[in-house]
Formats: structure tokens, sequence, C-alpha cells
């Protein structure tokens, strides 16, 4: 396709695509040397897609550029994670809309409807996550080299970790208690032996993720509903003292 025909099957500009040509983003895939068209093909169209995922969920172009350059960048994985964030994303704007309706209606006033935390935290984490697993970065190589050793009793070990944490809030313990604060270390020592070198700003990363990612969230909580909560206040303690 010609970058016009591109363009208007993709629904964005010319001048669009010759800056991501620009800032290396997306090349056509062929230039004609005798007259400079652009033409794209399938796989253009295919990361066309990705790009358009990206910009609908507000990454930066930035961003974005850089996750689709990582090595072994898997995309199932990719598309469960960002099917979560606009299912975050639609379940904001239908809160919006019901709130105009209401407004609409009987003249009510509602703030709540616009605060955004949710899912930025969301994909703020996720973006965490896509680093750590397919950026090269110390953390993910070093869970590489010691997954090989991973046994299923050391996740088990793990997830009792997350047991303690539900029998402590079951038993009214507050995440801020010591013995609470002692757990939290424990889970951060045994991610470092087992794991990665889990660092305070790793670790605050987790209790975020704990919460904001359903799929930890369930996990968690299975050990009693608000646990993922509970363990992710203690952790925000922690790594605030």
């Amino acid at each position: 396709m010609l970058i016009k025909e591109f363009a208007e099957l993709t629904g964005v500009t010319v001048r669009t695509l010759r800056y991501y040509d620009k800032i290396g983003l997306l090349k056509p895939s062929f230039i004609d040397q005798n007259n400079g068209y652009r033409f794209y093909d399938e796989k253009s169209l295919e990361r066309m897609q990705e790009i358009l995922f990206y910009r609908e969920l507000d990454f930066s172009l930035k961003s974005i550029s850089e996750i689709l350059s990582y090595q072994n960048y898997n995309k199932q994985d990719i598309i469960k994670e960002q099917k979560y964030l606009l299912t975050l994303k639609k379940q904001r704007l239908e809160k919006i809309i019901s709130a105009l309706e209401a407004i609409e209606q009987k003249g009510e006033i509602q703030m709540d409807i616009f605060d955004n935390t949710q899912f930025e935290n969301a994909k703020n984490d996720f973006e965490d996550e896509v680093k750590k697993r397919w950026g090269n970065t110390s953390a993910y190589n070093e869970y590489k080299s010691k997954s090989k050793d991973i046994t299923n009793n050391v996740y088990e070990d793990f997830d009792s970790i997350f047991g303690e944490f539900g029998d402590s809030m079951k038993e009214g313990f507050s995440p801020s208690d010591n013995d609470v604060q002692l757990l939290v270390k424990k889970l951060q020592d045994f991610i470092t032996q087992n794991f990665y070198n889990c660092t305070n700003e790793i670790l605050s990363g987790l209790g975020q993720m704990y919460v904001c990612d359903e799929r930890f969230k369930n996990n968690i909580d299975k050990h009693g509903k608000g646990t993922a909560e509970f363990v992710s206040s203690a952790i925000k303690i922690f790594c605030k003292s």
C-alpha cells in the first residue's frame, strides 16, 4: 500500500505516518528510491495496530517505541493486559456517562467519577512489568537465571507467606504492626533469595501490582478477601520507613 492508502485504512494522517517514520516507531516496508514513495505491508499494519492500542491507552510514543523494541516481546500476554486496561477505561467512561444522566435527570453532582487513579496505577504497573520481563533489566536477567532451579515447593512457600498475611489480617492486626512489617521483610528476603534482588523500589511496585492486577489480587485474596489490599498497605508502610 502507498502511504495515502495506508493512512486511510488505519485512520491516521499521512503527516503522522511520516513522523512515525522519522522517530523510528513505524518505518515503511519499502521506499522507492526513484520517487521517494513509501509503501506499507501486512507487517506494517500489524505494528500499526499495536501502536494504536497503546495510544488508546494513553501511552507516550517514547514508551510505545521502547516496549515494541524489547526482545522476545510476547504479544499474547500483552493482549491480555491491554484488554484489562481497556476494561478499566470503559468502566470509568460508563460511570461518567451515568453521572451525566444523573445531572440531566436529577441535577446530582458527583466528583469521585473523575478519579483515574486505578487506571493510571494499573498502566504504570503494566509498563513496569513489561520492562522487567522483556526489557533486559538486571532483575529480570537474574530471575531468568534463578528460575531454572525454582521448584513447586518454592512457589508453595511463596504462597504460604501470603497465607500468613491473611491470618494476620483475620486476627485484627494492622498493616503497620511490627509483626506484619516483619512479614513484609520476610517476603522481600524470600523474593531476593529465590527470584531476583528485591529492592525497596521493586517491592513498592509489587505492592501496587498486587491490588491493581486482577490475577495477582484474586490469587492473594484466596487467603481471605482483602488480603491483597492488606499486603499492599503493609508494603507501602515498609518502603516509606
